[in-house]
């Protein structure tokens, strides 16, 4: 049921491998604008994203609802706790281990394919998109783990759980998720992608981890709002 989740990890973890590679020969200043380079992408990736929602106030109150059930469930703390048991685990000396980890992760799972991947594997009508996306997430994981280093690789973890566990649910309440609850929840991934690309061009420091139950609000808000 997850063959193109399964397919999607291996991709991340063999572009990892080559980027962790690249970036022991890289000098500093081109790790550092490749850094600036996902940063800028990663921008403009979620506008383009948050602008296939026509429902601002679905997008504005999932955002309030999921900041508020991340800030109580301390979501950030606990995943970067999570990652820094990880590095002393295996004795990672990667300064940027946990920053890379999440990163990449809401990378990887907050694009519009990643959604509609998981749906369309969850309701039984193959993986061809999540192929697709494994590809690119292949390649972004080489210039991802340059900048990062080892911390894109352990991203596998999160993004099982998350693109695994949406395409599970799908097979199970697939009915529920038109079209309108997909733009919806690709929007809310949009602003949240916004907030990373923030982060990663270190303008300001945004807890979009804590913003990721905004995700599951935009579901039920987007259903609700259909219903009147």
């Amino acid at each position: 049921m997850i063959t193109g989740t399964i397919i999607n990890i291996s991709t991340v973890l063999l572009g990892s491998l080559i980027g962790i590679l690249f970036r022991s020969k890289l000098p500093e200043r081109f790790i550092k604008i490749v850094f600036q380079g996902i940063g800028l992408f990663t921008l403009v990736l979620g506008v383009a994203m948050a602008l296939k929602s026509n429902h601002l106030l679905v997008m504005v109150f999932s955002l309030i609802i999921g900041g508020i059930l991340g800030e109580l469930l301390r979501l950030e703390n606990r995943v970067e706790n999570i990652a820094n048991q990880l590095k002393n685990k295996f004795k990672i000396g990667s300064e940027r281990f946990s920053e890379g980890m999440i990163t990449a992760f809401l990378l990887y799972c907050m694009g519009s394919m990643t959604i509609l991947g998981a749906i369309e594997e969850g309701l039984g009508n193959g993986f061809d998109l999540l192929l697709t996306k494994s590809i690119m997430d292949g390649f972004a994981s080489i210039a991802l783990a340059s900048a990062f280093g080892t911390g894109v690789a352990f991203s596998v973890v999160p993004l099982l759980v998350y693109q695994g566990g949406l395409t599970v649910l799908t097979a199970f309440l697939g009915d529920y998720f038109s079209e309108v609850i997909t733009n919806d929840m690709t929007a809310v991934g949009g602003v949240l992608l916004v907030g990373l690309g923030i982060n990663i061009l270190e303008i300001k420091k945004i807890k979009v981890l804590n913003l990721l139950p905004a995700i599951l609000a935009a579901i039920g808000l987007s259903w609700l709002y259909m219903q009147f």
